[in-house]
């Protein structure tokens, strides 16, 4: 899956007559990707149409329209798309009470560094967090991290017939989601180098 460069986005004027059948479409494809690990921990696969969307707002958020602002933004945001043996997610820790939030954010120090897939009986895969900066305090982790899942060619062959699992094994928070057929189908596009791009 190829990055994305200025030639992929729409003006803003494009964007702008587009964006209500863009949004729409982004946001089936996000709900299709969307995980559930447990009740609170949401992780959303990230692929070339969802992260366009993401820059896309962002320039007509901020009114970007010169090619250096245009390509910090394609730099920021690129690295969230998968490269063909990965999968790359953005967890969000997912509490609405604003107290709980705070505790749990609290208590759930280097969570991102105990989620792993488990595919079939290979090795675990563990994600690889937050490339882009720290996103965590001495006494508290963050809602959001940015994560990278390595997968070697044999695991991807696989990746279709065997159990898919992702498991979280924090001593503050333990859950496991096996994926579904659909669920594995969907993402296994993102081990394939000619997705069609989202305009």
């Amino acid at each position: 899956m190829k990055i994305l460069t200025k030639n992929d986005l729409l003006s803003l004027e494009d964007y702008a007559k587009k964006r209500n059948e863009f949004r729409t479409e982004v946001i089936a494809i996000r709900k299709n990707r969307s995980v559930m690990l447990g009740e609170s921990i949401r992780l959303l696969f990230e692929n070339q149409q969802t992260i366009q969307y993401q820059i896309q707002e962002m320039l007509r958020i901020e009114k970007i329209f010169e090619v250096a602002e245009i390509q910090e933004e394609l730099d920021t945001y690129n690295p969230l798309i998968p490269t063909g043996n990965n999968l790359k997610a953005t967890m969000i820790l997912e509490y609405s009470n604003e107290v709980e939030r705070k505790q749990k954010l609290n208590q759930l120090l280097n969570i991102e560094k105990n989620i792993y897939f488990q595919i079939g009986n290979h090795q675990k895969v563990f994600a690889i967090c937050n490339e882009d900066l720290e996103r965590q305090t001495e006494d508290k982790t963050s809602s959001v991290h940015f994560m990278r899942f390595e997968l070697n060619a044999t695991m991807i062959k696989d990746f279709h017939t065997a159990k898919v699992e992702i498991i979280a094994n924090h001593a503050n928070y333990q859950s496991t989601t096996i994926l579904s057929l659909a669920q594995k189908e969907l993402l296994a596009l993102d081990f394939k180098n000619n997705v069609e791009r989202c305009h």
